[in-house]
């Protein structure tokens, strides 16, 4: 028999590197929707079932309600916030009057092993209700040695990790008021060294849509292009946050809103190619609130309801038939939560709790609608640990099993009304911000 000989030690170096670089890959949530930017992770040993009181590894009060999700690097939890309100307990509890929180625009940075405030800054004042939001939806990035955010009162902000401001900006200081109807709500998107951002909008406003990128850093402008549209009265506004595609050794950004999808070079935000594929009928009222998926291959494009249209990657100029895949015309299409796709399967959330799941490639129906939440659900739904989670506006949360057969194996209530966040993963825990706390959900 031969010796066994011993592993070098470069090698174990290297094993180990590799080990620790999976495992930090799993602690890092940095940015909506996670590290892909498609709302699924690797994580398992995830919770199942939790209650107020059961599963709860901590939970932090927080100064206001919020639509923006929180995100993580290593330690630490950076929430966005309205300020705390001076209305009395029980004032504005009608959608109509709901209070918006207080006036100011605040980045919280939380422990994550205890949920203890570290440092909370001031991002911009002025916040206003929006119809359905407040002025502090937009979530937070992160490269784990800086954070940024943005508010809808047009701040862009940069920190590093201990709360230092780096560079503060003002997109409607710069380029022009904000135009859309219900307010300004899409989230910064961080790519090679730079704060990518957009503003789609048309409604009360002639100025033209835009997108660019800022060297993320120092703050530098270095590109701004317009996106035109041909969409029209309240068409032209999106809610939307841009994605990544990468595609056979390439990067391009993918936007959508104004009655179309376009891919853009992330060095020059120029336009490679689009598709006028989520308005067919040309109505005036196609806002798009839920945000483009990319995976395996495809970029999947949501609208109002429907049609849910998938295209292949890979094109230029204008793809819609081209590289059209499939398109979803039937019940079940969502309006506000952003659908998750592992590359296999695309599951949709749609509005009032009806959750579908299509083949990714093909799009035949696998299973539903299947209405499997009761209320109004705006947070987008996470893939995770062979499970689909998905919270309503009244802090419930439903955990369907994922894969090719429907069922239902858990329903979760936290108190804590009016919940649009979705939720965070790190390690073997979840975070999920309600109305009145930011909670840390594990075994």
């Amino acid at each position: 028999m031969r010796r066994q000989q011993p592993i070098p030690g470069i090698v174990l170096a290297v094993l180990w590197f590799l080990a620790s670089a999976i495992a930090q890959a799993e602690e890092h949530w940095p940015q909506w929707r996670g590290p892909a930017q498609n709302n699924v992770s690797d994580a398992t040993g995830l919770p199942l079932t939790w209650s107020d009181t059961d599963n709860i590894v901590w939970k932090t009060p927080l100064p206001s309600w919020s639509g923006g999700s929180p995100v993580i690097w290593g330690e630490r939890v950076f929430v966005t916030s309205a300020s705390k309100s001076d209305r009395a307990a029980g004032e504005g509890d009608t959608k109509a009057e709901r209070d918006p929180g207080g006036p100011d625009l605040l980045l919280l940075c939380i422990a994550k092993a205890d949920g203890k405030i570290l440092w909370e800054r001031t991002l911009d004042t002025g916040n206003q209700f929006r119809q359905k939001q407040n002025d502090s939806s937009p979530s937070p990035v992160t490269d784990g040695q800086h954070v940024w955010a943005a508010t809808g009162t047009g701040a862009i902000v940069a920190f590093d990790m201990e709360g230092n401001q780096l560079w503060k900006t003002n997109l409607q200081q710069m380029y022009g008021a904000f135009g859309q109807m219900f307010g300004y709500a899409s989230s910064p998107l961080l790519y090679d060294g730079k704060l990518i951002v957009q503003v789609l909008h048309g409604y009360t406003t002639d100025e033209p849509s835009y997108l660019m990128a800022f060297d993320a850093v120092t703050g530098n402008v270095l590109w701004r292009v317009e996106r035109w549209t041909d969409a029209e009265v309240e068409s032209p506004d999106a809610y939307t946050t841009p994605t990544l595609l990468h595609h056979e050794g390439t990067t391009q950004i993918v936007v959508l809103g104004g009655d179309y999808v376009t891919g853009h070079d992330p060095q020059t935000g120029e336009e490679i190619w689009r598709a006028g594929v989520t308005n067919p009928k040309k109505i005036t009222n196609c806002r798009i609130i839920a945000s483009p998926v990319t995976a395996g291959g495809m970029i999947y494009a949501q609208t109002r309801k429907h049609p849910v249209t998938a295209l292949r990657a890979g094109g230029q100029g204008d793809i819609a038939t081209t590289h059209l895949a499939w398109q979803w015309t039937e019940f079940g299409g969502p309006d506000v939560p952003t659908p998750a796709c592992d590359g296999r399967y695309f599951y949709m959330v749609e509005d009032r709790g009806a959750a579908t799941c299509l083949d990714a490639k093909t799009g035949a129906v696998i299973w539903g609608p299947e209405r499997s939440a009761r209320g109004t659900v705006s947070a987008s739904p996470l893939l995770a640990d062979g499970k689909l989670y998905f919270t309503n506006e009244d802090g419930v949360t439903t955990v369907l099993a994922a894969g090719p057969k429907y069922e239902v194996l858990a329903t979760n209530e936290l108190p804590g009304i009016y919940v649009l966040s979705s939720m965070a993963v790190s390690g073997n825990r979840l975070f999920l911000r309600t109305a009145t706390h930011l909670y840390c959900i594990g075994e």
